[in-house]
């Protein structure tokens, strides 16, 4: 879909803020404030804003631990991978997850209080997978980059 600049502009603003009143948001990209809000409201008709959420700090709200993890399959098959993917979509300890191309089937980002939680969530999720050859963790250290704003 094509985004014209005020468009744009629209969304680079809601991705820095979405508590901006509408006036606020009319003001910062040249629109009278009804035609802001009907612009928004079709922005979100149309699908390209998904969601208005709260982003939290993962230290300060008990998750102590972010783990990438890589699972790969046992057989490529679309329905084995449909399971797999609910399973996963059911499970609150994964934030994102993948399905890509390469060596591995799947990358999960796994957020959990401490090894423990990851031990309980590996056995529950992760080994209850009949179709998982192997997964491969990857502990974060420390996080350098975290965004989720998408370049317009």
């Amino acid at each position: 879909m094509k985004l014209d600049d005020t468009e744009k502009r629209i969304l680079r603003l809601l991705q820095t803020d979405n508590n901006i009143t509408n006036l606020a948001l009319a003001e910062a990209v040249g629109l009278s404030a009804p035609a802001c809000l009907k612009r928004v409201k079709a922005l979100r008709a149309k699908g390209i804003i998904e969601q208005d959420v709260s982003i939290l700090n993962p230290k300060l709200s008990g998750i102590g631990i972010t783990i990438i993890v890589e699972v790969e399959m046992e057989r490529d098959r679309v329905d084995l991978n449909q399971v797999f993917a609910k399973r996963i979509a059911n499970s609150t300890e994964v934030t994102q997850c993948y399905q890509v191309t390469g060596e591995v089937d799947f990358v999960l980002i796994v957020n959990v209080a401490d090894m423990n939680a990851f031990q309980m969530f590996a056995e529950k999720v992760l080994y209850a997978e009949p179709n998982m050859r192997k997964f491969r963790t990857l502990i974060s250290m420390r996080r350098n980059k975290f965004s989720t704003q998408i370049p317009l």
